[in-house]
């Protein structure tokens, strides 16, 4: 594979557009009815995902946002690759949120012009579990505010995920050290 980033996140890009519009026609994902920005900023760690192919391999996987002045959210996606002390990689896609979808709603670009679906189908009440889903149920990442979480929230959230038509097989869970903060350099 290319060593280019500019190329492998072209490829990213390409490969999720050409999965939406092959995907089965299952009814639209739900999202949730509002998401207050500032409070959604900030660290997530990926407890679960069915990944894209940059993050196959992925462990300690981090996704932070931050909104800019323009409303854009800078997006910073950190992980180890291949094990919990693999080298470490970082891709910098920018959201944008889609206007009257109470924020919930999000095209995240890798590369210009290309805008992936990015759909918040769960938030709990206090923002510290979230489930970013899209209708092509090609990808879904399980994100939480702690890299660990108990056994029954984690059932609850892949149950949710369940019922929301992905193919469960799929699923990985995202090994991260334990007490881990941050992605180890």
């Amino acid at each position: 594979m290319t060593k280019s980033p500019y190329l492998r996140a072209l490829l990213i890009g390409c490969a999720l557009m050409l999965n939406a519009c092959t995907a089965n026609k299952l009814p639209p994902i739900a999202t949730v009815p509002q998401v207050d920005l500032p409070r959604f900023m900030g660290d997530w760690y990926v407890i679960a995902a069915i990944p894209t192919l940059i993050e196959t391999e992925s462990y300690n996987a981090v996704e932070s946002y931050a909104q800019n002045a323009d409303g854009s959210i800078a997006t910073t996606f950190r992980f180890n690759k291949g094990s919990l002390d693999g080298p470490v990689k970082t891709y910098q896609p920018t959201g944008f949120v889609k206007p009257g979808t109470g924020n919930a709603i999000w095209g995240m670009q890798f590369i210009w012009p290309i805008k992936a679906e990015y759909l918040i189908a769960h938030l709990d009440a206090a923002y510290s579990q979230t489930i970013i889903a899209r209708n092509a149920r090609d990808y879904v990442w399980i994100m939480a505010r702690s890299p660990d979480i108990s056994e029954a929230e984690y059932s609850a959230l892949t149950s949710q995920v369940s019922q929301m038509g992905y193919d469960m097989s799929k699923l990985r869970r995202v090994p991260h050290q334990s007490g881990a903060a941050k992605v180890q350099p």
